[in-house]
This record gives structure tokens, C-alpha cells and sequence, in this order.
């Protein structure tokens, strides 16, 4: 029997990291291309946004299935598979020439994406020692957390520059390298031939296919249309809720489940997608606040607001690698994990305090503050939540966790925006409040604007005008200010994570 060869784990990790990244910026590549896709393919803004849904719908339904897509072609050969389809996808959207075949084509090219997360991430977890985890997860982390951000600055330039065509374009020659580096220096393990391949859980794919692709169409149309207000949502919350039990009854009971949920006997597994939940959920909900405030309050363009994202990026990737390094030599990952929560609770507040006059660099400094905070989270959170996981369970384990990563993601995108508005209805109800001519503030608006010769009804609306933006700028900073306290909120469950043996201590038995 072969054995598989020895190949550099700095190797295999860049391998599976450039489609991986090329993955993770797709998911946020096309959102700042969406008025030039609405102008070209003559569609509406709600049309536009199943552009984004179709990818995100399919993309949630295979990632957790991917530990038995492994098993059953072959990890090698699915991860090349993968890899294929998903640049002949990208490459197809760049031609479709109506709206209805780029969400076909989008919805393809999700499928073929999905895997490429947690596949990567497996491969990566067995290519470095046990006790080198820690680096492992730091090299991932570096595409995971930089991909989004990285995803809106590179889109607006090369829509600006090129058309939204090549946004898709451009991951052809990254889609063939990544093929050919994937070919010469990935293998399966050994243990990956012997291990019995089982028929397909046919109910149980249909149930979480059925689940969590309405839970996703739900998160992505639950603002615009009010949530439960809407009879389609609350049918789609019905459908969600009813999937969801019939898959967890099913899997519980089927002898080979598509998704593995024995796995939650372990403790440090279960705790450990807990705090990813919640903890992307914070993160990406930042994502989404910060770009919108600069650019409908600030008048920053997307480009410059993806600008401003870049310096994050830039902390998270120095400050990765010492994670790792720090992990190595023996440091309980569950203080590091601590202290990400407490500097994200920290640099969440500070952008809870922006006003109207906020400079570049004050809200680029808790960015950057944040990028070393994700960087302190992702890391050893990995490294704490596999640290009990086998090899053969590595890639159904790795499946979920992505999964729950993913829809943390997309919840705090969903619910941070419904705070926004809702908190922007509020406050404007209060503010009006003080229209009056008897408020000393409105009386010397009034004045001030008379002086200019204006009109009593423009006066009005250039105060009204003022009004909506301090609106907005309150709602922006009770938003942030929900995001610090959740961060704030998971901060004593780091502790109900077993440590995991120093590897320092598992060098020298």
C-alpha cells in the first residue's frame, strides 16, 4: 500500500489557501458592483439582490456536507472538482447576458465554492503537527477574515476600472493555478483510502438543503420587508424552524448522517461554534456598519470606504502569525480568546462614539485596533475548538464549524441592519420633537438660515435635512454600541472551554 508523500506544509498551505481566498472574496466582490449589474441588466434593487442570495443560498447548503463529499470522491479529487467548477462558473457569470441566467450561473458557482472552506481548512489541520495547530489556523484566518474585506476595495476598483464582467473574470487564471498547485502537492491520507464509503442520506440532505437555504433567503429579505410583517418571511421562518427538527431528528437517528452531530459530545467543539457565532456575528456586523456610515454619512466613496477596512486587515495579518507562534509555545488560547473579546469590546465602542466630524485616521484607528482583536479570536478559538478532534473526524468537524462562521455572518449582517433602522425611526420621532419655535437650538437655526435669505419652507428642509443625519448618526452608534456589549457578553464563556495539553507538554511524552 502507497504511502502519501511527504510534501512541505508551507506548501500544501499555499495550495489550498489561494482558492480558498479566491472563495472568501467572492462572497463580498460583488456587492459594491451591484448598481453598475442594476444599470447594464435593466433590474430593479431587489431584483439585483438575489444576485448575492443565490450565491450565499447555495454556498450555506454544501458546506456542511462537506466532510461526506470528501469521503465519498475523495478529498483530493473533490477539492479539484471544486476548484473547476467554480472558475468555469465565474468565468460563465462574466458572459451571462440576462439577469436570470447570472443567478443560475451565481447559484452554481456557490455550490462549487462551498467546499472549498472546509475542505482547506481540514487539509491544512493535518498537514501541520498537533501542536502546531495554532499556525495552521493562522494561516486560514488570514484568507477567512481578510477575504471580505478585501472583497468591496478590489471589486470597486476593478468595476471602476474594468466593468463588474472582470470581477468574475479575474479568478479564471487564480481558479487554473490553484488546480495545477492542488494537483503536484495535495494528497489524501491514508486513512482516507480505507474508510468506508456510505450511500447518500438522502433524506437528510433534503431536509438541510430545505432549511437552511430558506434561513438564508430569509436573513438576506427579512429587513426589506420588515421581517415577520411580511407573510413571506414568517413562511419561510415556519419552513426554517420545521427543517431544522426533521434534519436533527433524522440525523440523530440515521446510522451514516450527511452531517455528523455526534460530534457535539465534545465539549470544547460545542462551546467553541458557539463563541464563532456570536463572535462573527459582532465582527461582520461592524463589516456592514462601517462602510455604510462612511459612504451615506461621511460621502465617502466605496473605494475609500474599503480603504479605510484595509488598515484591519493589515493588523490582522502581523498579528496572525504571532498568535500562532504564541499558541506554540504553550500560551492558554483561552486568554488570548479572552483578550480578542475585550479589545473588539473595546474598539466597537470607540466607533460607537463617531460623530459627524469624524476624521480619516479616527475611525481607521479602532479598524486597525479591531484587525489585531480577530486576529487574537480566530486563532486560538480554532485551535481550542479542534484540539480534540481526530484526523477522521477533521473533515465533518471542519464543515461545521464553517457553517456556523458563515451564518453568524450572515445573522449579524441581518440583524445589526435592522437595528440601524429601527433605531433611526426612533430617534428621528424624538428629535422632531424639538421642531418648535419655543426650542432655543431650532430658533437660532432659523435665524441663522433668514440671514441668508432663504425661504420659511427652505429653511425647514435644510433643517430637516441636519435633522435625518444626526438621526442616522445616533442609530449608527447604538448599533455599534450592541455589537461591543455582545462582545462584552461572551467574554466568561471562554472559560467553559477545556484547555487544551500545552503543546510544549506533548513534545516531550
Amino acid at each position: 500500500m502507497s504511502e502519501t508523500p511527504a510534501i512541505n506544509k508551507w506548501v500544501v498551505a499555499l495550495s489550498v489557501i489561494l482558492p480558498t481566498l479566491m472563495e472568501i472574496v467572492d462572497t463580498t466582490i460583488v456587492n459594491v458592483s451591484l448598481p453598475h449589474i442594476q444599470g447594464d441588466l435593466s433590474i430593479s434593487l431587489d431584483e439585483s439582490t438575489w444576485i448575492l442570495t443565490s450565491y450565499m443560498v447555495s454556498n450555506a447548503i454544501i458546506i456542511p456536507i462537506t466532510g461526506w463529499l470528501s469521503v465519498t470522491f475523495g478529498r483530493k479529487r473533490y477539492l479539484i472538482f471544486s476548484v473547476l467548477a467554480f472558475t468555469a462558473a465565474s468565468f460563465a457569470c462574466g458572459y451571462a447576458p440576462s439577469f436570470l441566467i447570472l443567478v443560475v450561473l451565481r447559484f452554481v458557482q456557490g455550490i462549487a465554492g462551498g467546499g472549498l472552506q472546509p475542505v482547506s481548512q481540514a487539509i491544512l489541520l493535518e498537514a501541520f503537527p498537533k501542536e502546531q495547530r495554532g499556525m495552521a489556523m493562522a494561516v486560514f484566518g488570514m484568507g477567512v477574515v481578510v477575504g471580505p474585506i478585501l472583497g468591496p476595495v478590489l471589486g470597486g476598483w476593478i468595476t471602476d476600472n474594468w466593468g463588474w464582467r472582470w470581477i468574475f473574470y479575474i479568478n479564471v487564471p487564480i481558479g487554473i493555478l490553484s488546480v495545477v498547485l492542488v494537483n503536484l502537492f495535495v494528497f489524501d491520507p491514508d486513512y482516507m483510502k480505507n474508510l468506508k464509503k456510505t450511500a447518500i442520506d438522502y433524506k437528510g440532505l433534503a431536509f438541510l438543503a430545505i432549511a437552511v437555504g430558506a434561513l438564508q433567503i430569509l436573513l438576506d429579505n427579512a429587513q426589506r420587508k420588515d421581517w415577520f410583517e411580511s407573510r413571506f418571511i414568517t413562511t419561510l421562518a415556519v419552513i426554517v424552524v420545521v427543517g431544522f427538527i426533521l434534519f436533527l431528528a433524522h440525523e440523530i437517528r440515521e446510522k451514516h448522517p450527511v452531517v455528523n452531530l455526534r460530534i457535539f459530545k465534545d465539549r470544547s467543539f460545542s462551546i467553541g461554534n458557539i463563541i464563532m457565532f456570536f463572535g462573527f456575528f459582532g465582527f461582520f456586523g461592524t463589516i456592514v456598519l462601517l462602510p455604510i456610515y462612511l459612504q451615506t454619512l461621511m460621502g465617502y466613496t466605496a473605494f475609500l470606504a474599503g480603504l479605510v477596512l484595509g488598515p484591519g486587515a493589515l493588523t490582522t495579518l502581523l498579528a496572525m502569525p504571532i498568535a500562532g507562534k504564541l499558541l506554540e509555545r504553550g500560551f492558554d488560547p483561552r486568554k488570548l480568546l479572552f483578550l480578542s473579546l475585550l479589545t473588539n469590546a473595546v474598539a466597537v465602542n470607540i466607533m460607537a462614539h463617531f460623530n459627524l466630524s469624524a476624521d480619516f485616521w479616527s475611525v481607521i484607528e479602532p479598524r486597525a485596533l479591531q484587525g489585531v482583536a480577530i486576529s487574537l479570536f480566530f486563532v486560538p478559538l480554532a485551535a481550542v475548538t479542534f484540539a480534540n478532534v481526530e484526523n477522521e473526524d477533521m473533515g465533518n468537524a471542519s464543515g461545521i464549524f464553517n457553517f456556523i462562521r458563515n451564518i453568524g455572518g450572515s445573522f449579524g449582517t441581518a440583524i445589526v441592519t435592522t437595528i440601524l433602522v429601527r433605531r433611526e425611526q426612533f430617534h428621528q420621532s424624538r428629535l422632531v420633537e424639538n421642531l418648535i419655535p419655543t426650542n432655543e437650538a431650532f430658533a437660532q437655526a432659523q435665524h441663522l438660515l433668514s440671514n441668508m435669505f432663504l425661504s420659511a419652507a427652505q429653511q425647514l428642509g435644510i433643517i430637516y435635512k441636519e435633522l435625518l443625519r444626526q438621526t442616522a448618526m445616533l442609530a449608527f452608534n447604538d448599533a455599534f454600541y450592541f455589537c461591543s456589549i455582545l462582545f462584552i457578553a461572551l467574554m466568561p464563556t471562554v472559560f467553559l472551554i477545556k484547555r487544551p495539553p500545552s503543546p510544549k507538554l506533548k513534545k516531550t511524552m
